[in-house]
Formats: C-alpha cells, sequence, structure tokens
C-alpha cells in the first residue's frame, strides 16, 4: 500500500476503535519486533487497558488515512508512581501495509507537539534490540539509548535484548 504524500490524522480513538487496535496490534505479533505478546491478544483482554486512557495526561490516538484507521499511538503511565506523572511510555502501532511510509516519523511529530498540554516532558519506549525501523526512527527525532536490557525476552526459544530509547523535552 503506498500512502504517497498522504499526511496522516491523528484523532483520540473511541471505544468503538477498540477492535481496529486490537487487530493491528494482533499483526504484529508474527514478526516478533514490535511486541513481546506471542499470541493473538482479544478486544475482551483489552478493555481494561483501553479504560486507563484519557485525552488530558495519557491518551490514544487512532492514525488515519483516507479515512480509514492505519494505526495507533499510545502515551502510557511509566511504572505507575506518582513521581513519574511527567513521563510517558509510548507506543505506535501500525497495520502491515502501512509499514515504511514515513508515518512513524508523522506520528512522533504529532505527539511532541501535544506534549505541553498534556504536562509530559520526557518520553520513553521500550524497543527491541533487534528492530532496527524502530530504533531509527527513534533516534533520527533525538531519542538516545538510555538503557539496553540483554536477552530479557524469550520468543520461540531465542532470546531477545531489550533498549529504552528516551528523550527529554
Amino acid at each position: 500500500m503506498n500512502v504517497g504524500d498522504k499526511m496522516a490524522e491523528f484523532e483520540f480513538a473511541d471505544h468503538k476503535d477498540l477492535p481496529r487496535i486490537v487487530e493491528i496490534y494482533n499483526q504484529a505479533i508474527p514478526g516478533r519486533l514490535a511486541t513481546a505478546d506471542t499470541e493473538p491478544i482479544t478486544v475482551a483482554s483489552r478493555e481494561k487497558w483501553f479504560q486507563e486512557f484519557n485525552h488530558d495526561h495519557y491518551p490514544i490516538w487512532v492514525i488515519k488515512v483516507n479515512h480509514q484507521i492505519v494505526g495507533w499511538i499510545s502515551l502510557e503511565a511509566f511504572y505507575g508512581r506518582p513521581a513519574y506523572g511527567k513521563t510517558a511510555e509510548i507506543s505506535i502501532y501500525f497495520a502491515n501495509d502501512y509499514h515504511h511510509h514515513g508515518l512513524g516519523q508523522q506520528a512522533l511529530q504529532f505527539v511532541e507537539a501535544q506534549l505541553p498540554k498534556l504536562k509530559i516532558n520526557t518520553i520513553v519506549a521500550f524497543i527491541f534490540s533487534h528492530n532496527i525501523p524502530s530504533q531509527g526512527l527513534f533516534k533520527k527525532n533525538g531519542f538516545a539509548k538510555w538503557a539496553h536490557l540483554p536477552d530479557v525476552a524469550v520468543m520461540d526459544d531465542k532470546l531477545y535484548s531489550v533498549d529504552i530509547l528516551g528523550k527529554k523535552y
């Protein structure tokens, strides 16, 4: 799928978007690049997770091209303690047909523009060390490797490392 010069549109996710969010997430599982889940998840299993997002501080947005949801991006609480309230963990997922079309760049730029009103000044991203495209996207946007967790994930009887990339705003 070639999105050409299309600009992505970003909207707060609505509960009716949850099935598509889960569908896109599940597309990432077999590639072993973007998530440590090893089996598809269900919409029901994501209900509580979805309800924890709010527009004022830790939102989830859908990413649309031609009015169709092609991805999503979220900011979640980091470590769940009050002292980390100005830090968020970022996640970005795209439907398989929409990888490598510049949408990740648009998504990061969009999120960065939202940070002042969300009162967030630090973003962290947990990215598999072997996920070269995501590592490149974040580093190109000023994220630095703040930590390396060697061989912490096991998928298909193989060990995988995770890097924590971060950026202060």
